[in-house]
């Protein structure tokens, strides 16, 4: 220590301090595993040195074998920090627990529990009702979504066995769905094609006619879609496009309308008389029904693309739809390719009636083997066109 303060006393001196020394314990007798550390001290131009000495812990020493294979293990950190050679980690933290609201809402649970007794009360008619009116459920509501669920999947059962039929027999049928903008043909469509074989049914929704198809026979472009043998065709509207919808818009001329009317029987006869069974479905809504689907539509990013420029005008025209679809049903509604009225304010009901028709209409080996399932219609809901008819929707 002695020659530590001498070294430190020349260096400070030539910077013109006055330096004095001072230590704590025996200068001269300094251990050999001793650390000497010093703190100086500054006021103006006198400069105090203070040494003071720190005992280290002696070292220990490991003899490792050459001709062990094994490495070692690595010595643990309490032992590393006590040896001198590895500062002492600091203890790691315990994890912050979430706050409990926090952890439930993330993992979705609540604060509610249910006993087993509790919900054997709840599982029972009275029980149910009762939950339903506690989260303001309308119980009608769900009974009769239900009873179509259940009603729904019995019809789709018979119409998985009438495609079957279908294509054991060779069979060629034509479902034709017209109807207003927003009467539910799309609807109805897709719980018909829900759980048929798509290999043997086809949905034709054409668009506007190209030039080409301009300068052809009206008819041409919807013969090529007629279903071939053991397939089931359902057209999203269909050649009777000419008889309502062109006429309204002034899309077609009233010649191209007049020689329509006239060609349309014959051109279905023609159908009739090559086997070729046609189903034409009319949905009929009132004004106020349309209406509020405008609306629901508009509101539903899912759906407006079911909104077109046409269908925006089809409350100021209702009363020429009205007057062009009378003129349609009165030259087009024959015996062998008759109309059938679906009343479609109620969409449940005119899917599982529209369903019902079908199935009855077709002789399918399977029908006598299903008493349990109604086929009949219900005549509040569908009707066939009669010319007596008063004025629908």
């Amino acid at each position: 220590m002695t020659s530590l303060a001498a070294s430190s006393r020349a260096v400070l001196g030539k910077c013109g301090l006055n330096v004095a020394v001072t230590s704590r314990g025996n200068p001269r007798t300094v251990p050999a595993n001793t650390r000497m550390q010093g703190q100086l001290a500054l006021s103006g131009r006198n400069v105090t040195l203070l040494f003071h000495s720190t005992t280290l812990l002696p070292m220990a020493v490991k003899r490792t074998s050459l001709t062990s294979p094994r490495r070692q293990p690595s010595q643990p950190a309490a032992v590393r920090a006590a040896n001198g050679t590895h500062p002492p980690a600091a203890p790691t933290p315990p994890p912050r627990p979430a706050p409990v609201a926090e952890e439930k809402k993330r993992l979705g649970e609540t604060d509610f529990q249910i006993s087993n007794e509790d919900m054997r009360r709840i599982n029972t008619r009275d029980g149910i009702i009762q939950l339903l009116k506690n989260n303001k459920i309308k119980t009608s509501s769900v009974v009769e979504t239900l009873r179509y669920e259940e009603e729904l999947e019995r019809l789709q059962v018979e119409l998985v066995r009438l495609q079957r039929w279908v294509q054991e027999k060779g069979k060629r049928i034509a479902s034709l769905f017209e109807g207003r903008d927003a009467a539910g043909k799309g609807g109805s469509i897709r719980r018909f094609t829900e759980h048929l074989n798509p290999r043997a049914m086809r949905v034709v929704a054409l668009p506007k006619p190209t030039d080409q198809e301009r300068g052809q026979w009206y008819f041409q472009r919807y013969v090529r879609q007629l279903p071939n043998a053991g397939e089931i065709v359902f057209f999203d509207r269909s050649w009777y496009n000419r008889s309502v919808v062109e006429p309204v818009n002034g899309f077609c001329s009233d010649r191209d309308y007049d020689r329509f009317l006239q060609q349309v029987p014959e051109f279905e006869h023609m159908l009739y008389e090559d086997g070729v069974t046609i189903i034409k479905f009319w949905f009929s809504i009132s004004k106020e029904e349309q209406l509020r689907r405008f609306e629901s539509r508009r509101h539903n990013p899912l759906k407006q693309w079911k909104l077109s420029p046409i269908d925006m005008k089809a409350q100021e025209q209702w009363d020429r739809y009205t007057h062009f679809k009378e003129q349609m049903f009165s030259k087009t509604h024959t015996s062998f390719s008759p109309w059938v009225i679906v009343r479609a304010n109620n969409k449940k009901k005119a899917r599982l009636e529209s369903i019902r028709h079908v199935l009855n209409s077709l002789p399918y080996y399977a029908k006598e083997t299903t008493p349990q399932v109604n086929l009949t219609p219900d005549p509040n809901v569908i009707t066939r066109f009669h010319r007596a008819t008063s004025t629908l929707d």
